[in-house]
């Protein structure tokens, strides 16, 4: 939503969405993406100015949301936005102060209103008059000559810049411009929506047809609003669950290839199977969880399956890092999963999303006692992470982590165990902690005497 704000105000943004709706770190992404560059307006392709943009109205995909969608769909709406408000063209204006002698206070006022300028009520005394107001630079750059030459020298004038103002002859320098925002290939007005697995261009006249969200213009009960959206979410959360459902059966023989290649022959355990109970949905859920966690108890080796990007953008420190530099943000999190390793003794899989990588093949790569994917092109974290969960869940005791909600239910099915991005913080600090407990329980000597070492020595 666009709204006009005071001159000089700048530009201010905002956000009034629920969380229910769209989750506090697409927001963030979303106002960050807005704040990035300097947006153009559409009828000189001028930067904007005195505007407050609020993001009202947003919906993210559970799998498929990315980044960089938000930011194409930040930049796209905020031009639509502008080409269907009534855009006001400013000019910058200069704020004068002129000494005349008072026989040309007249000539003086009938110049700055020639020049579209406004006057302030004159200060008159007896040798001279003081004049002051604002004009545009426009009509005002040259006028230090002409006062000089009426003035024969004795008036002076001070020009000092007072920021931007309504245009006084926009058509003029519309058509002098002529700047069609239409054809402006760096910030287009065009949305771009998928159908059937392929994109297509919607010109910004049409895209209220095509909108997935009611226009918050056109809402006249928000209860209705809110019925809608969350009706919406429910149908896309069902529809990605009977995709995942349907992926896993065609997939499962070409996963366990890759495990035997990488980890060797997959050895059956000898404990008994635990029968899946059918159930209701809440119900299958929490009996997965309880049996999950009932699998961590008994003996036998355990895998930690790690959502990279997930925990990188979860963790501050991880977070505030990847601003600076992803690389570094990743060799982080591999170290600290490395210390957790050893500490645990458990088998843990680092999972970086290579989705968008073109020509991707996939590659895993040992790294120090831990073992880091990178996954193939078209091919998601979460992909990867509910197909190995699946697959070697069945044999060991599997944990995974990450904050995707959508991964979180599929995994509970798998009698797997869930972590979110917080606990997994949380068990790595308690971890740390241990480690320390022991070093600091170990006696240490205050002195170091050779008869104490020949007497431990005997």
């Amino acid at each position: 939503m666009l709204e006009p704000q005071p001159r000089g105000t700048g530009l201010v943004f905002d956000s009034d969405v629920s969380m229910d709706d769209l989750s506090l770190n697409w927001q963030r992404l979303v106002l960050t993406h807005l704040k990035e560059r300097q947006h153009r307006g559409v009828l000189t392709g001028s930067p904007i100015t005195d505007m407050k943009i609020t993001l009202v109205a947003g919906r993210a995909h559970t799998k498929h949301t990315e980044g960089g969608d938000f930011r194409q769909a930040t930049y796209r709406a905020l031009r639509q936005g502008l080409m269907q408000a009534q855009s006001v063209l400013l000019e910058p204006y200069y704020s004068f102060r002129i000494v005349v002698a008072p026989e040309l206070t007249g000539r003086v006022m009938t110049d700055v209103q020639r020049m579209e300028g406004r006057c302030d009520p004159p200060q008159q005394t007896m040798e001279q008059t003081i004049l002051t107001g604002k004009a545009p630079v426009s009509t005002m750059r040259n006028y230090a000559r002409e006062l000089l030459s009426y003035s024969k020298g004795k008036g002076r004038i001070s020009l000092v810049a007072a920021g931007y103002d309504i245009c006084h002859d926009p058509e003029t320098v519309m058509e002098k411009r002529a700047y069609d925002p239409g054809h402006d290939l760096r910030n287009p007005a065009d949305s771009v929506f998928c159908e059937h697995g392929a994109g297509f261009v919607v010109p910004w006249d049409e895209v209220k047809e095509h909108m997935h969200l009611p226009s918050i213009f056109d809402t006249n009960n928000d209860e209705d609003y809110t019925a809608f959206t969350a009706q919406q979410i429910r149908r896309e959360q069902e529809k990605q669950n009977r995709m995942e459902a349907a992926r896993y059966g065609s997939e499962e023989e070409e996963l366990a290839a890759i495990f035997e290649r990488t980890y060797g022959p997959v050895k059956q355990r000898l404990l008994q199977q635990t029968k899946k109970v059918i159930s209701p949905v809440q119900s299958e859920a929490a009996e997965a969880w309880k049996k999950a966690k009932k699998k961590q108890t008994e003996p036998g080796e355990s895998y930690l399956l790690v959502d990279g990007y997930n925990i990188v953008f979860a963790w501050e420190e991880l977070k505030e890092l990847a601003q600076v530099n992803i690389d570094a943000a990743r060799g982080r999190l591999m170290d600290i999963l490395c210390d957790y390793q050893g500490s645990k003794g458990c088998h843990v899989i680092l999972v970086f999303d290579a989705y968008k990588v073109r020509g991707g093949i996939g590659q895993m790569q040992h790294y120090h006692n831990i073992d880091v994917v990178y996954t193939k092109e078209a091919e998601t974290a979460d992909q990867y992470i509910a197909k190995a969960a699946h697959t070697i869940g069945k044999n060991y005791n599997v944990t995974v982590a990450t904050s995707d909600g959508l991964v979180q239910l599929i995994v509970w099915g798998q009698e797997c165990l869930v972590w979110s991005a917080g606990e997994l913080f949380e068990e790595v600090n308690r971890s740390k902690t241990q480690i320390r407990e022991q070093y600091l329980e170990k006696p240490v000597s205050a002195t170091n005497r050779m008869a104490d070492v020949l007497q431990n020595s005997e």
